[in-house]
């Protein structure tokens, strides 16, 4: 399948939120792995970190790139990158993630990743057509 551009991804913020939700790393984690399977990504894994006296920093690896957020509880604010390659909607994870946290206001902006444009006006050699490959186990590059 040919692409314009290797990647998508969507920088997010999410303002009043529950501040209850945003607090928890369970939860923060529970739900981002929601929103990836939700686009339908491939998860590899993940790992969350909770910060003393709140405030969570996770990262779920995906097959198809990863899905990261930073939380400030004490503001009701979460920062989110949905960065995601190959068939899959990252949009789908971004209207959970809007819906679960009760973000009353959200701002968000797609940036095509390796654009093929760009590639291939800075790639020494002659690459062909760009895509987006499975490997032979079925995982995405």
């Amino acid at each position: 399948m040919k692409l314009n551009a290797l990647g998508r991804h969507i920088i997010v913020e999410y303002y009043d939120c529950n501040s209850e939700m945003l607090k928890s790393p369970a939860l923060v984690e529970k739900h981002m792995k929601k929103a990836a399977i939700l686009a339908e990504a491939t998860i590899v894994e993940s790992f969350f970190h909770h910060f003393s006296p709140w405030g969570v920093s996770g990262a779920v690896i995906i097959a198809e790139s990863h899905l990261t957020i930073h939380t400030w509880p004490e503001y009701g604010y979460a920062a989110v990158d949905l960065f995601t390659c190959g068939d899959i909607n990252p949009w789908k994870g971004f209207d959970y993630l809007e819906e679960v946290f009760a973000a009353k206001y959200s701002e968000s902006v797609e940036l095509a990743r390796g654009v093929e444009g760009k590639i291939r006006k800075f790639c020494p050699q002659n690459i062909g057509a760009i895509t987006h490959k499975p490997l032979e186990t079925g995982e995405a590059v």
